[in-house]
């Protein structure tokens, strides 16, 4: 995740460390911040397998300040995971939400079509938080616990909302329009 998230904010335009790291911080929100214990790290991975290069900018003291700009085969790369997400990247709603995030990037509407069917796909299997003695998902009408019927009626209408907007964004893309017609 944090890898596809450096490729893609550094698509649009150059930045430096500290904006790069604002702008990940803001997507992911406080539920997995960054730290630069793990950013740092992951530039220089990305800088030595050739995907971003730094260049040096004067600051605002003496010292220049580092930025960091995608190279083409960064954008291959960014290119190529969009395309084609990972499983996790698919199934944990953080990770796919950081794909979406850049899913414009891909230019290919019937390529950025498919991922949303994947996600798709594994929202509409049956699933729970909870599981009863038989094995059986556990529904909120069924739950005793007002904690976790909470969990289960907030995830089922955040699952409603997204796959009623997977739904429709996949219909733009494939040309038929958000009411399945054909765009005029």
């Amino acid at each position: 995740m944090l890898t596809l998230a450096i490729l893609g904010f550094l698509y649009d335009e150059p930045l430096h460390g500290y904006q790069l790291k604002s702008r990940i911080t803001g997507l992911t929100g406080h539920v997995r911040p960054d730290r630069d214990g793990a950013l740092y790290p992951a530039i220089t991975r990305l800088e030595k397998a050739g995907l971003l290069r730094r260049r040096s900018e004067p600051g605002s003291g003496a010292v220049p300040r580092q930025v960091l700009e995608l190279t083409a085969a960064g954008r291959a790369e960014l290119e190529r995971r969009l395309a084609d997400p990972e499983e996790t990247e698919i199934s944990d709603q953080i990770r796919f939400f950081t794909v979406a995030a850049f899913l414009d990037r891909l230019d290919d509407p019937a390529r950025q079509a498919a991922v949303l069917r994947r996600r798709l796909a594994f929202l509409e299997a049956p699933s729970s938080f909870f599981y009863d003695a038989d094995g059986r998902p556990v529904t909120a009408e069924r739950e005793r616990n007002p904690f976790r019927r909470g969990m289960l009626l907030v995830a089922r209408a955040s699952g409603a909302a997204e796959r009623a907007w997977l739904a429709e964004t996949i219909a733009d893309l494939d040309g038929r329009g958000p009411a399945g017609e054909p765009h005029a």
